[in-house]
C-alpha cells in the first residue's frame, strides 16, 4: 500500500490479506476473494479524517453532516463519533451546535432527457443556509451524482461544503474525472468491495472488513439466484 497523496493509496495489483489470516463470518468465506482493507485500518484512517476536517473547518459556525445512505451509514456513524471524541478532549469545543440528517440521492432521465437528481429524506435544504456542512459518502465511482448534489446543495448557499468520502474507486470510465472529494478514505482499483455497509444486493452490509467478493459469490448473491433459492422462497433474512 501507498501512503502517498491525500489518502492511502491502494495499488491494482495489492493482493490484500489472506481470508484465514482475519475473522470472517463462516457464511461469507466461500464467497470472497480477498480482505482488502480490514477494519482497524478503517478505524484509524476514519480518525485521521476526523482531525483533518476539525483543523479546516471555522467552528464559530454550526455544521450539519449529512449521510448518503445506504452504504455510508458505518462510516458516518465512526466518523461522527471521531469527531465527537476529539472535541469532548478539546479546551474549547470545535463543534458547539451540530446536526445529522440522513439522505438517499436518485438520478433519473425525464422526458427530455435531461439528467435530474432526486434527494429523499432530507429536511428543509434552506437549513443549509450560513452553515458548515459535511456529506459523508461510502464511495465516489464516476463521481457524476456526488457532482449533482454538490450543485444543489450549493444553491441554497451554505457558509462551506465539504465532502467525506471512505473509497475513490479509479473507474476508467468515470465522466468526472477531475473531481474529487475533500477527504477521502482509500484510493481503490476497479474491484467490487463489500463489507463495512457496502452491499451486493443487500448481502454483506455485516461484514466488518471491507473485501473483494469473487465470481462465485456474485452467482450465489445475484438477484435471479436469490429469487430461484429454495430456503428462500422470494423472501430474504436480511
Amino acid at each position: 500500500m501507498d501512503r502517498s497523496g491525500d489518502c492511502i493509496y491502494i495499488n491494482d495489483n495489492e493482493c490484500g490479506i489472506p481470508l484465514d489470516k482475519l475473522c470472517i463470518p463462516p457464511h461469507y468465506r466461500d464467497y470472497l476473494e480477498t480482505v482488502l482493507i480490514p477494519h482497524g485500518l478503517i478505524i484509524d484512517r476514519t480518525e485521521r479524517i476526523a482531525s483533518d476536517f476539525i483543523a479546516d473547518t471555522d467552528p464559530t459556525l454550526p455544521l450539519i453532516a449529512m449521510c448518503v445512505l445506504k452504504g455510508g451509514y458505518r462510516f458516518f456513524t465512526d466518523l461522527i463519533d471521531a469527531i465527537n471524541a476529539l472535541n469532548r478532549n478539546r479546551k474549547q469545543s470545535f463543534v458547539q451546535s451540530m446536526k445529522v440528517d440522513f439522505i438517499r440521492v436518485r438520478s433519473y432521465i425525464n422526458d427530455s432527457s435531461s439528467d435530474k437528481l432526486e434527494i429523499i429524506g432530507a429536511d428543509n435544504l434552506e437549513n443549509l443556509n450560513g452553515r458548515n456542512v459535511l456529506i459523508v459518502e461510502d464511495i465516489i465511482d464516476t463521481g457524476n451524482t456526488m457532482c449533482k448534489l454538490l450543485e444543489v446543495l450549493k444553491s441554497h448557499k451554505p457558509a462551506t461544503i465539504k465532502v467525506a468520502s471512505l473509497l475513490v474507486k479509479r473507474n476508467p470510465l468515470s465522466i468526472n474525472p477531475n473531481y474529487r472529494p475533500d477527504y477521502v478514505g482509500f484510493d481503490v482499483p476497479d474491484r467490487f468491495l463489500v463489507g463495512y455497509a457496502l452491499d451486493y444486493n443487500e448481502y454483506f452490509r455485516d461484514l466488518n472488513h471491507l473485501c473483494v467478493i469473487n465470481d462465485e459469490g456474485k452467482r450465489n448473491f445475484s438477484r435471479k439466484s436469490i429469487v430461484n433459492s429454495p430456503v428462500s422462497n422470494g423472501n430474504s433474512n436480511v
